[in-house]
């Protein structure tokens, strides 16, 4: 199974991951263990599990059959990781993907629950940035002629010609006449770092969740208000209390995916989409007004954009708080059109791709994603580092305890107890998002009523291998477990279990394609 070469001991006998690969295989419960470890089988750090196993009928809770993990292959139970970062573990991130993909698509085209009819709603997709903190090497392409962005070979334009910049007050040149590869590791830093705004930029990452709530707010108010001007009526919903609640007759349902830069700031990549409501079923997704179109719902978030700022609570550093609002480059455009170069799948596979590693800043930094700790900070914080030492140290600075006085002096022993005492601690959260940068939301979220929940997707898919196991359906499996590590054994079993899973993978790839090429066939005959 293995490609890597056999490494033979002086005396004929083959050692490390070799010797494990071949005593495991050679051993007769080599097909009970592979089969044993196929849930956990790709995942590069399973968790082990020990303890008891049992069998439950569902309509009378009498106990039919009990296991105790020591009678099982490796006397434990293997479950996969359930990581969804790529950089961490690739088979997990690659089902996490798979989910993703599922729960973007399907509040775009319907399926899985979620009918059909919203693939005529209008959708827009939405990418808002955040602001600039300082000037930082980027590359620019003026006109593509690549017929593939992702392998962009285009000649790109020079990063910051400034014939008359000179210098910052640092003395570090302000202008930037090269032409940036993609793979630039300068692509992304301050031109000067000691000019470039590093504890705006934590800030600005660390509340961007609450300025994306609040543009979110002020678009479906936008349509509301256009609603109104147009005479188009409110709907009203019958409360369990028997009460009327009249409610604006569109509603704004998103998905959204973050993403970090290489400037280590984070953006957002939004689909918007115009719902109505029901009067019957308020939970049904039917199609808007006619009096509210996609002209209207594009306006609303280039109008939102613009006008939505936050202002963040004072700070020690910053009595009057940081202002925090999006870029100028927020770019709008429309899906589910005749002759949209963006299709459905495009957006979906996008969005499902960054899920699993748009916000690590893994990619875009070569920082570890591991939380921080006062004993590792000083190995990854310094105000006189790199752009990122300098963003984690700002993330640590900025959340520490409150203990000097807003003027910057140092406070005696009574006002700093009372500043404790009194004062909120909104930015306390930086140092426990230090290794993000500061932003410490989800990857992936969406509206209530948008599409699909991952729940269901996990739950249909348990459903599926227990019936493909052939357990009976009115049995439920009820587990006392114990957790006794993570990993493999061996390097070899990583190795078995790994190559087996991809085989399997790609099984599954083969048969979906031969499936599609069949009813190819029969609409083409």
């Amino acid at each position: 199974m293995s490609t890597t070469p056999l490494t033979i001991h002086p005396l004929g006998l083959a050692v490390g991951r070799d010797a494990q690969v071949l005593h495991r295989a050679a051993s007769p419960e080599f097909s009970g263990w592979l089969e044993h470890t196929r849930p956990a089988g790709g995942c590069s750090r399973p968790i082990r599990l020990s303890g008891t196993i049992a069998a439950v009928d569902r309509n009378t809770g009498r106990i039919t059959g009990r296991l105790h993990t020591d009678e099982l292959p490796d006397r434990t139970l293997y479950k996969a990781c359930g990581n969804r970062r790529e950089s961490v573990c690739p088979d997990c991130a690659w089902v996490y993907r798979g989910d993703a993909y599922q729960v973007v698509c399907r509040g775009l085209t319907g399926g899985k629950g979620i009918p059909a009819s919203v693939g005529r709603h209008p959708v827009v997709f939405a990418t808002f940035t955040a602001p600039s903190f300082g000037p930082v090497h980027h590359r620019h392409v003026p006109r593509h002629t690549c017929r593939n962005r992702q392998c962009c070979d285009c000649r790109p334009a020079p990063c910051r010609a400034r014939s008359n910049a000179g210098t910052c007050p640092h003395g570090q040149p302000a202008a930037c006449f090269a032409r940036h590869d993609t793979n630039d590791p300068r692509l992304g830093q301050p031109l000067c770092l000691d000019c470039y705004d590093h504890a705006h930029q934590v800030v600005w990452n660390y509340f961007s969740g609450e300025l994306w709530r609040r543009t979110k707010q002020a678009i479906e108010r936008r349509l509301a208000a256009l609603g109104r001007q147009r005479d188009i009526p409110k709907v009203g919903i019958v409360t369990a209390s028997g009460k009327v609640r009249w409610m604006p007759p569109v509603r704004v349902s998103h998905g959204k995916v973050a993403e970090m830069q290489r400037r280590a700031a984070v953006h957002f990549h939004v689909l918007l989409r115009l719902d109505g409501i029901d009067p019957d079923d308020p939970d049904a997704l039917v199609p808007p007004p006619s009096g509210i179109t996609i002209d209207d719902l594009e306006q609303a978030v280039h109008a939102a954009a613009r006008q939505i700022t936050v202002t963040t609570p004072p700070h020690p550093d910053q009595p009057q708080g940081w202002l925090v609002a999006w870029g100028e480059q927020v770019d709008v455009r429309r899906i589910n059109t005749a002759d949209g170069e963006l299709t459905d799948d495009k957006v979906a596979a996008y969005l499902a791709k960054y899920a699993t590693k748009a916000t690590e800043a893994t990619e875009a930094t070569g920082h570890s994603s591991t939380r921080l700790t006062p004993a590792t900070i000083d190995d990854y914080a310094d105000p006189e580092g790199d752009h990122t030492a300098r963003l984690i140290d700002a993330c640590w600075h900025l959340g520490r305890p409150t203990d000097t006085d807003t003027t910057g002096g140092a406070a005696t022993a009574d006002d700093r107890q009372a500043s404790l005492d009194t004062t909120p601690r909104p930015y306390s959260g930086l140092r426990r998002w230090a290794h993000m940068l500061g932003f410490g939301g989800h990857f992936l979220t969406k509206a209530r009523r948008y599409s699909v929940t991952f729940r269901l997707l996990r739950d249909t898919r348990a459903a599926y291998r227990r019936e493909e196991d052939d357990e009976p359906a009115d049995t439920i499996t009820v587990g006392t477990l114990t957790y006794i590590g993570s990993g493999w054994l061996t390097e070899g079993d990583a190795l078995l279990a790994n190559t087996a899973a991809r085989q399997r993978r790609e099984s599954r790839r083969i048969g979906r394609e031969e499936l599609a090429h069949e009813a190819w066939l029969g609409v083409a005959a």
